[in-house]
């Protein structure tokens, strides 16, 4: 096998922040052909060594080898000549180009004046070889998040790199589109064509599709070995550290079925262009049930959960907490026992100047026994800072104190804080969206066991994320939301991926209109 594929060694890769220490004298070895899984918790190093191999950070000490030659690659240009290509987390395609457009701008020397005839010539025949296709005059504007990520894909294939780096590569792809790109990424590797690093928070995709896994935690080299000579909880141990205790299962308490908590009937909710987000939907959830509600981004999750906490107004139907008519309004959080928990809870669920004190009181600060003194009375700080210390140790919330801003915490840190204050009063009802979204491994556990006990002593859960794994681990029911519709219902215990993965994509549903 004539093998382009490099090798790529890091050697005693030191990089500081300041007095921070991001990455600790990290040796590690990708070989040729092979795809190498990337795993570590936030702030583990891994985003600071890829940076470090394509340009974009200049380390402090240690050296980047390239089949075994010591490189200066002191700007991406260099990186990309070297043959050298990312695919960052967030896109970076141009919404008002086509496909094509989009292909050629990502080599970077362009002339001034585009042959569009051999242009085209030379991208059909690139695309013959590619692992999937796209039409090349599309836009952006005319793809799901899916084909936009493949886009970003093909826009580094299309350079013929030698190495191939991926950031979280599969979040916004359904199962069956997961499978497919991976296992072309897979195909390109063993062909000799380039050797690729993963980096992915997901036991699956590594157990899958990875030759080889690296572990990074603090900053430092912790696991370096064939996928084939370990288990995802020998990588989860890996990633948390000695004497510290993994996850244990989560505990479901058996749960007739109860009442309905939360009824929707008809709801439609308009996006941000003046579109219907969400078209006449129908659902409803149970006391002691979490429903997940699964769909690739986009199709009128972040629309309906927002409509059912008061940031979007609803243009028609009805939504019932508990029987009666439910606004979103505080007073109705407070008498039917409504909390929630968004995405992006320091933009959305906190004041991020007021203290920590201060946003964990939001809720309450303006009812007994907390103020007194009738309609002017005075907000009593000293017992809300008291109570917020509680709940700072019982939740584990890392921060200088009560008093300490808290935009000054990490993410999940203020997702700990906001869980507290929504957790109080044993809520009735909690809506959650992409509650884990960034956090690191001790937080995800921490986070779904909660929503797990509220589950457990009869609250309703509706939970929205675009991590299937995440929802067939605590959903006892999950939906899928397709172009603003419910498109496929189903009990979590009888859930299957690929069935669940061609509801998301939309194929299924597309399927039952046409036979209908």
């Amino acid at each position: 096998m004539t093998t382009t594929a490099l090798q790529l060694e890091t050697y005693q890769l030191t990089k500081r922040f300041g007095a921070f220490t991001a990455l600790d004298a990290v040796s590690l070895v990708v070989r040729p052909g092979t795809v190498h899984a990337l795993l570590g918790e936030n702030g583990a190093g891994k985003s600071t060594l890829v940076k470090c191999v394509v340009g974009y950070y200049r380390p402090d000490d240690g050296a980047v080898l390239i089949d075994s030659r010591e490189r200066d690659i002191h700007s991406p240009v260099v990186a990309r000549d070297l043959g050298i290509g990312m695919v960052y987390q967030h896109f970076t395609v141009v919404p008002g180009m086509t496909v094509a457009e989009n292909l050629l701008l990502a080599r970077g020397h362009l002339p001034l004046v585009v042959n569009w005839k051999a242009a085209r010539a030379e991208l059909a025949a690139f695309m013959k070889t590619t692992p999937f296709r796209l039409d090349l005059d599309a836009t952006p504007l005319d793809l799901s998040a899916g084909e936009k990520q493949k886009l970003e894909i093909l826009k580094q294939l299309f350079l013929r790199p030698r190495l191939l780096i991926l950031d979280e590569p599969t979040s916004v792809l359904t199962p069956q589109e997961a499978d497919e790109v991976l296992g072309a990424l897979r195909e390109q590797a063993r062909s000799g064509a380039c050797s690729v690093v993963l980096i992915t928070h997901k036991f699956r995709e590594v157990m899958a599709y990875a030759d080889d896994v690296s572990v990074l935690r603090r900053g430092q080299l912790v696991e370096s070995l064939p996928v084939a000579a370990c288990s995802p909880q020998r990588l989860a141990q890996a990633m948390v550290g000695e004497g510290k205790a993994v996850a244990l299962p989560l505990q479901r308490a058996p749960q007739p079925a109860g009442a309905v908590r939360l009824a929707i009937q008809g709801l439609q909710v308009m996006g941000d262009r003046g579109e219907p987000a969400v078209r006449a939907l129908d659902l409803q959830v149970r006391a002691g049930e979490i429903v997940g509600i699964a769909g690739v981004s986009g199709n009128g999750q972040r629309e309906l959960m927002q409509s059912l906490t008061g940031q979007r107004l609803r243009e028609a139907g009805s939504v019932q907490v508990g029987g009666r008519e439910f606004h979103a309004r505080r007073a109705d959080n407070r008498v039917h026992k409504v909390r929630s928990l968004p995405e992006e809870p320091l933009t959305n669920a906190c004041v991020a100047d007021l203290s920590v004190a201060q946003n964990m009181a939001l809720r309450c600060f303006d009812e007994p026994p907390w103020v007194r003194g009738g309609d002017v009375g005075l907000v009593r700080w000293r017992a809300l800072r008291e109570r917020a210390r509680g709940w700072i140790a019982e939740y584990g919330v890392k921060t200088q104190g009560e008093r300490a801003a808290i935009r000054t915490l990490s993410g999940g840190n203020v997702q700990r804080a906001v869980l507290a204050r929504e957790l109080a009063g044993e809520a009735e009802l909690l809506l959650v969206s992409n509650p884990v979204f960034g956090l690191d491994f001790a937080a995800v556990a921490e986070i779904h066991g909660r929503l797990m006990a509220a589950r457990n002593r009869g609250a309703a859960v509706l939970l929205v994320s675009e991590d299937l794994d995440e929802l067939l681990l605590l959903a006892d029911r999950i939906v899928v939301m397709s172009e603003g519709r419910i498109v496929h219902d189903v009990p979590a215990a009888e859930a299957d991926r690929q069935s669940l993965g061609a509801f998301m994509g939309g194929r299924a549903h597309a399927h039952d209109r046409v036979a209908a």
